[in-house]
C-alpha cells in the first residue's frame, strides 16, 4: 500500500463542461484511490466495476454519484506508484490541467510518497483477448512489460503509425495531451462535450498539422499509451507492475475497459 505524506490541492477547469473544479488529494491507509464528489460521504472507489461510460473519457459512479475523465489521474498514480489515496472533489469531473499527466505527477512528488519496501509484480495466467475488426487489444504473458500502440488516422503524422513505451520516453507519455480532430469540435460542443478545450490542454488535429507544437514526435498516439495505462489500473493493479506484453491496435476507452474486466480476472502474482 503507497500513498502521499501530505495533502495537496489544486483547482482547475474541466474538460467536458468547463467548470472550476477543486481537488483535494488525501493520504490514506484503507488501500483503493478513492474519489469523492461534492462532500459526498459515500465513495466511488477507482475500480473497472464502477465504469459507467466510456463516452470521450472514463466515468465512475456508485449510485447517483458520477465522476469523469478520471483516466490521466489514474495513470499519474500508476506512474507514481500510488495506490491508497482520498481524492475530494467539488465538481463531478476532474480538471484537465495541461491535457496530460504530468501536473499530477509534480504535485504527488511535491506531497512526497511513501517509499515501497517490496514491489510486487503480477501477470497473467493466460492470455487476454479482445479483437473486434481493426480493433485489438492482446496481453500476453512475458518476463517483462512492453506496450505497443498502433493508431491509423486520417492525418499524414498518423496513419498505420505506433509507438512503444519504453524506459527512454516515460516522461514524453506522462506529458503527453489529449488530442481530437479539430472539424469534430464544434460537433462534440453541441453534444455537451469538449467545452473546455483550449490550444494549452489540447492538441488539434488540424488537416495536414496540429493547432500546436507537439511535445513530442507522435505525442497523440503516446497519449492513448497514457490513457490505456490509466484504464488498466482499474483492475486494482498497477499495470506498470504488469510482467506482460501488451499489443494494441485502434483501440479505446471502450475496449481499454473490456480489456481490463478480462484482466483482472486473469492476473496473479509473480516474484
Amino acid at each position: 500500500m503507497t500513498t502521499i505524506l501530505k495533502e495537496i490541492e489544486i483547482t482547475g477547469k474541466s474538460l467536458m463542461k468547463n467548470r472550476q473544479s477543486c481537488v483535494r488529494v488525501l493520504p490514506s491507509n484503507e488501500g483503493f484511490i478513492r474519489f469523492f464528489v461534492e462532500n459526498s460521504l459515500e465513495p466511488i472507489v477507482a475500480n473497472v466495476d464502477n465504469v459507467v461510460s466510456t463516452n470521450h473519457c472514463i466515468t465512475l459512479g456508485i449510485k447517483r454519484n458520477k465522476i469523469m475523465l478520471t483516466e490521466h489521474f489514474m495513470a499519474a498514480c500508476a506512474f507514481c506508484g500510488i495506490n491508497s489515496i482520498d481524492v475530494h472533489i467539488s465538481k463531478p469531473e476532474i480538471p484537465i490541467l495541461d491535457g496530460s499527466a504530468k501536473k499530477w505527477v509534480a504535485l504527488f512528488n511535491e506531497a512526497g510518497i511513501e517509499k515501497v519496501k517490496k514491489k510486487e509484480f503480477y501477470t497473467v495466467s493466460e492470455p487476454v483477448y479482445y479483437i473486434n475488426g481493426k480493433t485489438h487489444l492482446i496481453i500476453l504473458p512475458d518476463e517483462e512489460l512492453s506496450i505497443t500502440y498502433a493508431v491509423n488516422y486520417d492525418h499524414p503524422d498518423l496513419k498505420n503509425k505506433w509507438i512503444s513505451l519504453d524506459k527512454k520516453n516515460l516522461n514524453e507519455i506522462i506529458e503527453a495531451r489529449t488530442f481530437g480532430f479539430l472539424k469534430d469540435l464544434k460537433k462534440f460542443q453541441l453534444f455537451g462535450f469538449a467545452r473546455g478545450v483550449t490550444y494549452e490542454n489540447t492538441v488539434g488535429l488540424d488537416g495536414e498539422g496540429y493547432t500546436t507544437e507537439l511535445r513530442s514526435e507522435f505525442e497523440p498516439i503516446k497519449h492513448k499509451i497514457l490513457d490505456l495505462i490509466g484504464d488498466l489500473y482499474l483492475t486494482g493493479v498497477n499495470p506498470l507492475d504488469l510482467k506482460a506484453q501488451i499489443i494494441v491496435k485502434e483501440a479505446g476507452h471502450a475496449v481499454h475497459v473490456k480489456a481490463a474486466k478480462m484482466l483482472k480476472e486473469k492476473m496473479r502474482g509473480k516474484k
